[in-house]
């Protein structure tokens, strides 16, 4: 049942003990969506908004990974550094960004205002950074965090969803609560008390900070952070998206994790043409279940279908990297060699900018 909000602003505390209380405001317009699953035994849990079987536009069947020499590589497909030569774009948005590894980023916005993006340092948070590892995981590079000055100056945190590889309680401590964090509806739970602002919102929901519009937009994927066999478990009990910021009709879209669906259209259709979409690539490879990956995670090549239905005028894509885990990917870099594959093959006329981790560029 899609539930279409009223207009809603209701500011809860939160207390743990002697600690210093939480303040959470619930953002949520006449306009904004919230899905809830059709299932009477799993009431209150969210759901995608087209969920069902899914078909895609293009496909790459053969061939998908050949080499380029655009790529700097210490093993094949693996540890590399793109070394080729970065469009000229006729942009002139006035935000800066900065990659920092996986689905992280920086961003300077033309008000003077910095944003950090799913911001995760190090590994995974306990217990399942030791899951991971016994379980044939690894550890991947640390991202290349901002500056000591940089994180103390942060004005906003945006969080995506609440997996482990972009949600990080031991980042969120390095930050501190002096800034506004904006997070999916059921979210602030899993923050410490600790005196956090923390705005939850709903589908299509805006926020204002400054002279920036902050929109929180839906995705295609799901959400969940606690399993216990049998007695625990609270899968999409919180919700998932991605946000488009906006200055003065410059947008920026970041997708966070997503399969690909209608939902790009609707983020089109909403908001208008994005300047800059920051795009996920990766964690799409399965020997298995790739079927199901697919269905969470777009491809290359279905990100290059969404930029074209966002109308982006660069796309940047992400989730691959020295900085990545390599989870649901054949290397560290096969999914940047499918998207200049596909870009190809695609004849796609959006540009690509492609950052290593560490770097920036101002659009």
């Amino acid at each position: 049942m899609i539930r279409i909000a009223l207009s809603l602003s209701l500011s809860l505390l939160m207390v743990a003990g002697c600690t210093t209380s939480n303040t959470v405001e619930r953002i949520e317009q006449p306009d904004s969506v919230v899905k809830y699953k059709d299932d009477s035994t799993k009431s209150g849990r969210y759901s995608n908004l087209y969920p069902g079987k899914k078909t895609y536009p293009e496909t790459c069947i053969d061939n998908c990974y050949p080499k380029s020499s655009l790529l700097a590589c210490e093993a094949p497909a693996e540890k590399c550094k793109f070394t080729g030569v970065q469009p000229q774009l006729p942009l002139t948005t006035g935000f800066s960004i900065r990659w920092l590894g996986h689905a992280s980023f920086y961003i300077e916005s033309p008000d003077g205002s910095t944003l950090l993006l799913d911001p995760v340092s190090g590994q995974f948070d306990w217990p399942v950074n030791w899951a991971f590892r016994i379980s044939e995981g690894f550890n991947r590079q640390a991202a290349v965090w901002p500056s000591e000055e940089e994180i103390a100056n942060i004005d906003a945190v945006l969080y995506s969803h609440i997996h482990y590889d972009h949600f990080n309680k031991d980042d969120i401590e390095k930050i501190g609560p002096d800034t506004e964090y904006y997070v999916p509806m059921g979210f602030a739970e899993h923050f410490p008390a600790d005196g956090y602002r923390i705005n939850e919102m709903a589908w299509f929901s805006t926020a204002s900070m400054g002279e920036l519009a902050i929109h929180f937009v839906p995705a295609h994927h799901f959400s969940s952070r606690v399993w216990v066999p049998y007695i625990y478990e609270d899968d999409d009990a919180t919700l998932w998206g991605g946000w488009v910021v906006e200055y003065k009709n410059q947008r920026i879209f970041f997708a966070g994790d997503t399969g690909y669906s209608q939902h790009f259209k609707d983020i089109q259709q909403r908001y208008g043409d994005m300047d800059v979409c920051l795009l996920p690539i990766a964690s799409y490879f399965h020997q298995e279940y790739g079927a199901w990956y697919r269905y969470v995670h777009t491809t290359p090549e279905d990100a290059l279908t969404a930029a074209k239905e966002l109308n982006c005028k660069v796309m940047i894509p992400w989730g691959y990297g020295n900085a990545s885990w390599k989870m649901g990917d054949l290397s560290s870099h096969s999914a940047l060699l499918r998207l200049l594959h596909m870009h190809k093959e695609m004849a796609s006329t959006i540009p690509l900018h492609i950052l290593n981790e560490g770097e920036g560029v101002a659009l």
